[in-house]
């Protein structure tokens, strides 16, 4: 008799019957978009960046989706299950202040790169081909990274929870994301974002109000603040206050809310993603939209770690377990999975399922159609062919797309096969990318930023945390360096603030010692048939002055001044730099606001007081994660639903007239 909760038709039924669903979707949409309005997917400004030109409702969506990942919905249940009440928080907050913080970097590009397609050509036009190979290696690193992981947590639960062989699942799942991706480009992909995070959203309010209000098992805050204390007395946990899961006081739970926050940094900075939102985006809203999408992020795994990831642990070491869960599998990040299936039998398999092929399938869309700008402006325009046909630009990118989907499906199996869980690459990721944080957020804001000290900087900063990683690992462990012994939390915390710590000092100090000045002009040009200054006025760009001519080939002697792509801009986008500037402001006030109140001001007094929550406490923590759900619904569900209503009304009338 098979031990999995669902029969292994369901997997393949989920996989490849909601993948051929959404394709169709897509295509259809993008049939109606191109029939009845200006929007054309045969442009390759339309395919890439949506012509820069999408609401902040659509972006937010976007956003949210994107960085939904597996393991957010999986490995932050995994933390409830670890380290009690403070794994949703550390992992809810530690990886929401990048999102935040990046809208600063969203205003920053409108500024001064208004026309570029990634952030690679930015870097190519300031510190030239080094520097630009540098920073192609971290961001394709970065989206392996995030791909792998993706792959690896959706196939895990499918298989747990329908027995569906997992390599069919590692290359099913991508490649049925690749059919609409290639069909619709960046707007469809961020209008089926809103569509699987629309879903999301619903599924995760039913799982909070059936763990909390519906449940014959759980059903309510006060059983489960008694099930939660029976579980601190029979299986305390090693460093929290009194062995408790309802404290915040939890050493481990601590280490890994910095390796989070560190390890997030690389995975929103250096994945193209992140910039190809702010680049679709419409400038006088970007910066709003990376604020609701960082607010509207957090009750996700807040709220489903809240829901289930505790309702693991009260099933596991309660008087009578209900479920048992190995090291591998908590690694995997299968408690959520089984405490939705115990609370809810099949129907709660099912929505996990759905619920998880949901966010596996639209952050990978988000990850391939990135790669593809990569592959097709950083390598292909750039080192290939320099000056192509918007044509070959869009076959590039289509086979990118499809090419990079196999090749997602290839290294997660391959991943699967030596023993690498998606947790692990998780606390890992921040060794391998950190370094490139700073550099990559300096090089959109700060003129003086040099271009060497940069480049040092990745570099070293990449070594010093590999080599301290290891080192730490084989140290503690007596010479063993394997995938058991470096997946401790000292050695991953080692080598995660070695990396991000050294390669921002270096590229600070260098730059303190020996600035730069650049001048903007130079990025403000990138793919644009104009300059623009900075007051708005637009000149041709043999009109720039010697010195700006000089500026430019001494920082970057392979770019050409008013270098002209194939997509003449019509719009200037550098028109309203007073409000852009205005942007910029707010968005810092508001972010750094935020991440005080997120990372120090709420959790490190309640880490410093040892506090255990009360009855009174826990119920008050319960409501304010499920009201985040429902905020995170507004802002996302309804509200884009609220600014597209002229589009669709004007659709619909065409279509019935």
């Amino acid at each position: 008799m098979s031990s999995h909760v669902l029969p292994q038709s369901a997997g393949y039924g989920v996989v490849c019957g909601m993948g051929l669903f959404f394709s169709l979707f897509m295509i259809g949409f993008t049939k109606l978009q191109t029939r009845y309005t200006s929007l054309q997917t045969s442009s390759a400004e339309e395919f890439t960046s949506a012509s820069r030109s999408v609401p902040p409702g659509l972006i937010a969506a976007g956003i949210v989706s994107a960085w939904t990942w597996a393991a957010t919905l999986l490995q932050s249940s995994a933390t409830a299950y670890k380290f009690g009440i403070s794994g949703p928080w550390w992992y809810a907050s530690g990886a929401c202040i990048q999102v935040l913080l990046f809208a600063m970097i969203a205003s920053k590009l409108k500024m001064n790169a208004p026309y570029c397609h990634t952030y690679l050509e930015i870097i190519r036009a300031r510190w030239g081909t080094v520097a630009h190979l540098t920073f192609l290696f971290f961001g394709l690193a970065t989206n392996i990274i995030v791909s792998t992981m993706l792959i690896l947590g959706g196939s895990a639960t499918v298989t747990d929870l329908t027995g569906m062989n997992t390599v069919a699942a590692c290359f099913l799942i991508p490649i049925g994301v690749s059919i609409y991706v290639m069909t619709g480009g960046m707007r469809a992909t961020l209008v089926a974002d809103y569509t699987h995070t629309l879903v999301l959203y619903c599924i995760l309010i039913a799982f909070a109000l059936t763990t909390y209000a519906v449940s014959p098992i759980i059903g309510s805050p006060r059983k489960m603040w008694e099930l939660l204390h029976q579980a601190s007395q029979a299986n305390p946990i090693s460093g929290n206050a009194q062995g408790s899961y309802l404290t915040m006081r939890s050493k481990s739970g601590l280490i890994f809310g910095v390796l989070n926050i560190v390890g997030n940094f690389g995975t929103v900075y250096s994945d193209q993603a992140y910039w190809q939102r702010a680049i679709a985006s419409d400038p006088r809203t970007s910066t709003r939209a990376f604020l609701w999408g960082g607010i509207a992020w957090f009750g996700i795994p807040m709220g489903i770690a809240t829901s289930l990831g505790l309702a693991a642990v009260a099933l596991a070491h309660g008087e009578n377990p209900l479920i048992e869960l190995t090291p591998a599998e908590v690694s995997a990040g299968l408690p959520a999975v089984k405490a939705a299936a115990a609370l809810m039998g099949q129907s709660g398999a099912i929505a996990m399922l759905i619920l998880l092929f949901l966010a596996v399938t639209s952050a990978c869309s988000a990850e391939q159609i990135a790669v593809s700008s990569l592959l097709t402006y950083d390598i292909y325009g750039t080192y290939v062919n320099k000056q192509p046909s918007e044509r070959q630009i869009l076959w590039v990118s289509h086979m990118s797309i499809f090419g990079y989907s196999l090749f997602m499906g290839a290294i997660a199996t391959a991943f699967k096969y030596i023993g690498v869980s998606m947790g692990y690459l998780y606390t890992l990721m921040g060794t391998i990318i950190g370094s490139a944080v700073v550099p990559i957020a300096l090089c959109i804001t700060w003129k003086k930023t040099n271009g060497t000290g940069a480049v040092a900087g990745a570099i070293v900063g990449f070594c010093a945390g590999i080599a301290g990683w290891l080192g730490l690992t084989a140290k503690l462990n007596d010479g063993v360096i394997n995938v058991t012994t470096s997946a401790g939390d000292y050695e991953m915390l080692t080598g995660n603030l070695l990396a991000i710590g050294v390669g921002g000092i270096i590229t600070v100090g260098w730059t303190l010692v020996f600035p730069a000045d650049f001048d903007w002009d130079i990025t403000r040009s990138i793919n644009n048939a104009v300059t623009t200054s900075i007051d708005g006025v637009a000149t041709p760009p043999e009109g720039r002055g010697e010195k700006d001519e000089k500026v430019s080939q001494s920082q970057n002697p392979e770019m050409q001044v008013g270098e002209v792509s194939v997509e003449q801009q019509v719009d200037d986008l550098m028109a309203d730099q007073r409000g852009l500037k205005r942007a910029f402001r707010f968005a810092a006030v508001a972010a750094l606001i935020l991440t005080f109140v997120l990372i120090f001001a709420i959790p490190l007094p309640l880490f410093f007081s040892s506090h255990v929550y009360t009855l009174g406490g826990f119920t008050a923590w319960v409501c304010i994660s499920l009201l985040w759900l429902f905020v995170g619904l507004i802002l996302i569900g309804i509200y884009p639903l609220w600014e597209a209503r002229g589009a669709v009304t004007s659709v619909s009338v065409m279509i019935s007239g």
